[in-house]
């Protein structure tokens, strides 16, 4: 992990805003979702990617009834 150099305090409601030449170099735009992670002492901010409700791969997931499901579960759900 690299530091950015940046410093932001966090206002009374608990938000920081992320400089725009970082929302700028990994493509966030207003609005996108933004998971937090927690590592040791560390929080990570990243953006959202949908992980399968059973295996937690982010490949190939597609959404099923409000669910996000891999290529690869389904096809094992399919053989079952």
């Amino acid at each position: 992990m690299k530091p950015a150099g940046v410093v932001r305090k966090v206002d009374q409601l608990g938000r920081i805003v992320l400089p725009k030449s970082l929302r700028k170099r990994y493509q966030m735009n207003e609005g996108d979702p933004v998971e937090i992670l927690v590592q040791g002492d560390h929080i990570i901010l990243e953006r959202y990617r949908p992980r399968c409700v059973f295996c937690s791969s982010m490949e190939s997931v597609g959404e099923f009834k409000e669910r996000y499901v891999c290529a690869t579960c389904v096809k094992e759900m399919h053989g079952l």
